[in-house]
């Protein structure tokens, strides 16, 4: 599992990175987790299966998940207290709610042009 952390210019996004790989690492679990920046988004995303967007650029949501889910990439916006996430266990719940949400979603959902 890739995960990219999406802050302004950097900086928060490292910590949070670095705190949910830890957190991810001390589970067991396979988990890659780098900060970028939402300048470098569209790049960025080719190496990303979710990308934990910072509570301060809650603005720009919608436009970075266009970019994201053409690409399978899920978006998810990080709450304001997510700096406070001092283990990053939080956050890597964060990251399994949407993983079990999007399976949820995948097994209830036909596919296009099967019969109902």
């Amino acid at each position: 599992m890739r995960i990219l952390v999406v802050c302004g210019a950097g900086a928060s996004s490292t910590f949070v990175a670095q705190r949910v790989r830890h957190a991810a690492h001390a589970r067991g679990r396979d988990l890659s987790a780098v900060a970028g920046t939402e300048q470098s988004l569209p790049i960025d995303l080719d190496a990303a299966d979710i990308v934990l967007v910072g509570p301060h650029l809650e603005h720009a949501l919608d436009r970075i998940d266009r970019v994201a889910r053409p690409r399978g990439t899920r978006v998810i916006l990080l709450p304001a207290d997510v700096f406070g996430d001092i283990d990053g266990t939080r956050t890597l719940a964060l990251i399994d709610a949407a993983l079990s949400d999007a399976a949820t979603a995948t097994e209830t959902t036909p596919s296009e042009g099967t019969p109902q």
